[in-house]
Order: structure tokens, then C-alpha cells, then sequence
């Protein structure tokens, strides 16, 4: 482990269409102390080129390829490869704000924190601002995290130094994997910590609407039963919610 190195887990299946914007916004980043490794998760579209163009003259970027996996094999696999001492998962179609990461670093040493996340914007294929950002809770408690993710996994840090690397459930297929991620590190010390700045670009694609998110109640409840393994009652409750949550941030 590098002490201060931040490691930024990007996996990528056919996101030619936004890796670049992606990368720039690393790469412009004002804390300079960082390594991406994006994991090339069988894409057939022009992803790996585009990839390989910014490695050849970036050493900080690294590309791993493999078959199509999933995300949180992916992730997992640019998980194990990575050297720094705080863990970023980005995905290949959101961006950072340049301070993103000077800001949050500094807000989990002023919190000592393990982790922490941060406000969001929400921003449309042609990364145009839309809807309302999305607000980081102040404090966010292991029981917050039994109801619903409160971590945007674009916006997640997480400092390993104490505790070492903590890795997705791949047996969850890439549904709810993040949150599973999220909740299993919040659990290390039973909080995490909201930063009110907006310093990241969630991506809303198609296949985000809520009419999409209504084919997830099902992986959402079963999440809660299987993974979380709450009572029937309290299955039904936090699905209720996070469906009624979803609806409105949508609004």
C-alpha cells in the first residue's frame, strides 16, 4: 500500500462513448497523487483504444482486459491490483469535479473518517445539468445503510489503511453490488460521513428512468432478505421507501 496514493476503480463495457470525458476529469484532478485502472470488461465497441491512447501517454492510467464479467468482477479485479492507500470506485460514464478529490480527502481527515461521500449533480447524455443533485445525508449510520444505500458510488471513498481492502459481492451478479460494497465498509465503524459540496456528475442514461427502476423491486426486496437478511415486514417497509425515494428524486 502507498500511503496518500488514491487507487480509482473504473470498469468500462462499451463506454466509448464517454470514457474520455471520464479520464479528463481525473486527470484534471488538483490532488495529483492517484493511479486509474480501468478494467476493459469485453467490450467490442472502441473503449480499449480509446483507453490505450491516454496510457501510452499517461503512466498513471492503467488498462486491464477480460472477458465480459460484470461490473463487480471488474471492479474487484481492478480492486486487487490496486496499490493506494484510499479506494475510488468511478464509473466509466460519470465525472469528478478537479477538487473532488483534494476536497474529500480533506473532509475524511477532518471527520477521521474511513469513509466518506459527497454531494452529486445529475447530468443528461450530452452532460447537461438536469433534475436536482442529489444531497449527501450529513451522517450515515449503519442502520441508514439497512434501509437504503445513501452512497453514490461515484461519489464513495474509502480510506483501507486500518482495515485493508474490502471487495464487491460478485454473487450478486452486479445487481446491488455497490451497496452491498457501501454497507459492508460502513459497517468497519458504523458511520460514514456526508460532504454538502457537489463535486461529481451522475450520468443519467435511458436505462435510469424510474420506469426502468421498476423492473428492480423484485432484486431490491431480495437484497434486502437474502443479503441484509431483515424480516419479511421490514423487507416490504424499505422497499416501499426506496421505490417512493427513487420516484422522487425524479421529480
Amino acid at each position: 500500500m502507498t500511503t496518500g496514493l488514491v487507487s480509482i476503480i473504473t470498469p468500462c463495457y462499451n463506454g466509448a462513448k464517454y470514457i474520455s470525458e471520464t479520464i479528463d476529469s481525473v486527470i484534471a484532478q488538483t490532488y495529483r497523487n492517484w493511479e486509474m485502472i480501468i478494467v476493459d470488461d469485453g467490450s467490442h465497441d472502441q473503449s480499449a483504444e480509446i483507453i490505450q491512447s491516454y496510457t501510452a501517454r499517461e503512466p498513471r492510467i492503467k488498462i486491464i482486459q477480460q472477458q465480459n464479467a460484470g461490473s463487480a468482477a471488474a471492479r474487484n479485479k481492478g480492486i486487487k491490483q490496486a496499490e493506494g492507500q484510499y479506494i475510488a470506485l468511478l464509473d466509466a460514464d460519470d465525472l469528478w469535479d478537479p477538487k473532488f478529490l483534494s476536497r474529500q480527502i480533506s473532509f475524511m481527515q477532518k471527520k477521521r473518517a474511513i469513509c466518506v461521500c459527497c454531494s452529486y449533480k445529475r447530468i443528461d447524455e450530452n452532460s447537461k445539468e438536469i433534475l436536482r443533485p442529489i444531497k449527501a445525508r450529513p451522517v450515515i449510520t449503519s442502520d441508514d445503510m439497512l434501509r437504503r444505500n445513501y452512497i453514490g458510488c461515484l461519489s464513495g471513498l474509502y480510506n483501507s489503511e486500518k482495515y485493508g481492502k474490502i471487495y464487491l459481492k460478485e454473487k450478486l451478479k452486479s445487481i446491488r453490488d455497490d451497496y452491498a460494497y457501501w454497507f459492508d465498509i460502513v459497517q468497519l465503524e458504523g458511520k460514514a460521513y456526508g460532504n454538502p459540496e457537489i463535486l461529481a456528475s451522475y450520468r443519467v442514461l435511458a436505462n435510469s428512468t424510474t420506469g426502468k427502476k421498476t423492473k428492480l423491486i423484485k432484486k431490491q426486496y431480495l437484497f434486502y432478505r437474502e443479503y441484509l437478511e431483515l424480516s419479511v415486514a421490514r423487507c416490504i417497509v424499505n422497499t416501499v421507501i426506496w421505490g417512493m425515494v427513487g420516484i422522487l428524486h425524479f421529480v
